[in-house]
This record gives C-alpha cells, sequence and structure tokens, in this order.
C-alpha cells in the first residue's frame, strides 16, 4: 500500500503539473495507457492470493477512477484556457482605421474587346472561338492563301518543331481560322465575330509577337457590299463615339476577299497633335471584303446560293488610338503604373445585355 500511495503521488503530480493538452495526454498514457503504470499493476493482479488481490484490486480501482477524474478536469481547464488565449491572440481592434487596399484594374485590352463585342452583339453577331495552334490547311490553305505568300515563310510565322499528319502546326496568324471552322461545322447563315490571341514575327512600337484581333463573318443570301459599308461605318462610329466620324473605304486586296477594302477614318494631324474625326487627313484602321467564293467552296457552301462579308482589326491598334496609348510594347509589359494609368474600373465596364451605350 505504501507503493500505491507513492504511485498516485506522483501520477496526480504529472497530471496537475501538465501545463498543456499535449503533455496531459502525456501524463494520461504514462499512467492508465496499455502499457501505463495503472495498467502494468492490473494485469499483475493474476499472480496475487484471493484476498491480497481483492484488496489490491478495490485499490488500483479507486486510483484509476480518481486519475481519470484528475485528468478529465484537468483537460476541461486547459482546454478553456487554450481556447481564451487564441481568442486574445485573435482579438481584433475595431477602433483601428480601415487597411488601404489596392483597388484592381481592367486591362486597356480587356475593355476594347469587351466594347467591341458589345457593339457587334447589338448587331446580333456572336462570339465563336477556335485554337490557338493550327494547321496549314485551316491557317492558310482553306482561306486562299497561296503557297508562296509570305504570310507562309518562317521569317512571318510561328511554326512549331515536328510535323502532324505530314505537316507543321503554326501558332495561328489570325483569328480567320475560326470562321472556316465555323463554316465546316454548321449551316448557314452565319453572324460570328471571333475575339482572340494572334501571333506573327514582328516587334517595334506598333507591332508585338502575340497581339489581339476581333474578326466578323456574315455569311446569307442576297448578302452584298452595302451591308458589309453599314456595318462597319456604324461599328466605326458607335466605337469612338462620334455619329458624324468621316469613314471610308479604300480598295484592297486579301486572298480570302473578293472585292477587298481598307477602312479608314478621318483625322487631323495638324500642329503636331492627331485627332479622330476632324481635318482632312484619314488613318486605316482595318480590312474587310466580300467572302472569296473559293473560301466558301472550301468550306462546303454554295457560292452561287451564299455569300456574305469578312473584316478583320487589330484589338492593340483600336484601343492604342481610341485612348492615347502611344507604344503597343507597353500593353504587355506589366507595369502596374501604367495599368493605374491606363486601365478602368470594373464599373467602367460596357454591358454586355443591350450593346454599348452610346
Amino acid at each position: 500500500m505504501d507503493d500505491l500511495n507513492t504511485l498516485r503521488e506522483e501520477l496526480m503530480a504529472a497530471v496537475n503539473g501538465a501545463t498543456d493538452t499535449a503533455a496531459l495526454e502525456e501524463a494520461r498514457i504514462s499512467a492508465l495507457g496499455k502499457k501505463g503504470r495503472l495498467s502494468v499493476m492490473m494485469k499483475g493482479l493474476g499472480a496475487m492470493d484471493p484476498e491480497e488481490r481483492k484488496s489490491m484490486g478495490q485499490a488500483l480501482n479507486a486510483l484509476k477512477t480518481e486519475v481519470a477524474d484528475a485528468i478529465e478536469s484537468a483537460k476541461t481547464a486547459l482546454e478553456n484556457a487554450e481556447l481564451d488565449a487564441g481568442l486574445d491572440a485573435d482579438a481584433v481592434d475595431v477602433t483601428l482605421p480601415v487597411r488601404p487596399q489596392t483597388e484592381g484594374r481592367i486591362h486597356p485590352i480587356s475593355q476594347t474587346i469587351d466594347e467591341i463585342t458589345a457593339i457587334l452583339g447589338e448587331m446580333s453577331f456572336t462570339v465563336a472561338e477556335g485554337p490557338d495552334i493550327e494547321d496549314d490547311w485551316h491557317n492558310f490553305t482553306a482561306l486562299n492563301i497561296p503557297p508562296d505568300h509570305p504570310a507562309r515563310q518562317e521569317h512571318d510565322t510561328f511554326y512549331l518543331p515536328g510535323e502532324q499528319d505530314g505537316e507543321r502546326m503554326v501558332l495561328r496568324t489570325h483569328t480567320s481560322p475560326v470562321q472556316i471552322r465555323t463554316m465546316q461545322n454548321g449551316e448557314p447563315p452565319f453572324r460570328i465575330i471571333v475575339p482572340g490571341r494572334t501571333y506573327r514575327c514582328d516587334y517595334d512600337a506598333t507591332h508585338s509577337p502575340m497581339f489581339h484581333q476581333v474578326e466578323g463573318l456574315l455569311i446569307d443570301e442576297a448578302i452584298h457590299m452595302g451591308h458589309l459599308k453599314g456595318c462597319l461605318i456604324e461599328f466605326c462610329r458607335a466605337f469612338f463615339d462620334m455619329d458624324d466620324l468621316p469613314v471610308r473605304f479604300r480598295a484592297s486586296y486579301f486572298p480570302f476577299t473578293e472585292p477587298s477594302a481598307e477602312v479608314d477614318i478621318g483625322c487631323t494631324r495638324e500642329g503636331g497633335q492627331f485627332r479622330i474625326g476632324h481635318g482632312d487627313d484619314w488613318l486605316e484602321i482595318l480590312g474587310c471584303g466580300m467572302v472569296n467564293p473559293k473560301v466558301l467552296e472550301n468550306c462546303g457552301i454554295d457560292p452561287v446560293k451564299y455569300q456574305g462579308f469578312a473584316f478583320g482589326m487589330g484589338v492593340e491598334r483600336l484601343a492604342m488610338l481610341k485612348y492615347g496609348i502611344p507604344d503597343l510594347r507597353t500593353f504587355y509589359e506589366t507595369d502596374l503604373r501604367w495599368l493605374k494609368h491606363y486601365g478602368f474600373s470594373a464599373l467602367d465596364m460596357p454591358s454586355m445585355v443591350g450593346g454599348l451605350n452610346r
């Protein structure tokens, strides 16, 4: 019994001396675990004579209950103390001023794409998308671009290493392949716009190896050049928010349209200042034309029954003109000071429902 009293004192000292729940758990295991001191003594009862086993068993059970109760009481106290300490550490002083937070800005490219989409969406154009990596047929051949065209040369186009199905894949040089895929996979009429990234080997103040385009395609019966002109004149005036913006169509050449035209808007450069909509000078902003019958044939569309128009514009170019950004390369320099100056609040984003308010 003297040994039992000594054991009791040692076990209770370990329980009462635990400063946290981890130390208390160690004391519990040491006393009541499978190999704990009380558990070992309980297993030794079988070697005693009946009278001694009875008295020792009762004493051990009483001590086991006392230690377990002490452990449970200490556990509750320690858990409450740890909770109070955590609450004190996480306390917030509500009298302090609010921490300043940086306001995010919409990139001018995103803003411009959404403005273009809103305007053309009001004209019932829908958005179509396609892969950035294209095969030769979709990117060149189907668009009536001949094998010796400069756009097929490596100094102008990014080709991927290796071949697939006997030909090299390319980073698309325009979003026109999406027009081909749309015409191949559906039935006329079509009325789509294709915003997306494009890639060409070019880099200077007005060119970038990666840039963004928005192309449009309308295919239906009895479509003519007048529909194309009306669509693009209305678009230009809505985008630059000028009802009287001068717009002219100048004859040009593209392999995938015939006839083709460049679209110019009126401007002035007098006094070293560039202004849109004033003066007697002109600035080219996009290309367009009636879809070449060969392109329709390549997509399995009867060019006798159907015809239409297509157009394409550089997003960065339009953003530079509208928002006075002098160098295209700054679009991709990830300068937060630049974005703070030229970026837009989310509240400035155009509504995608019902078009762009003019």
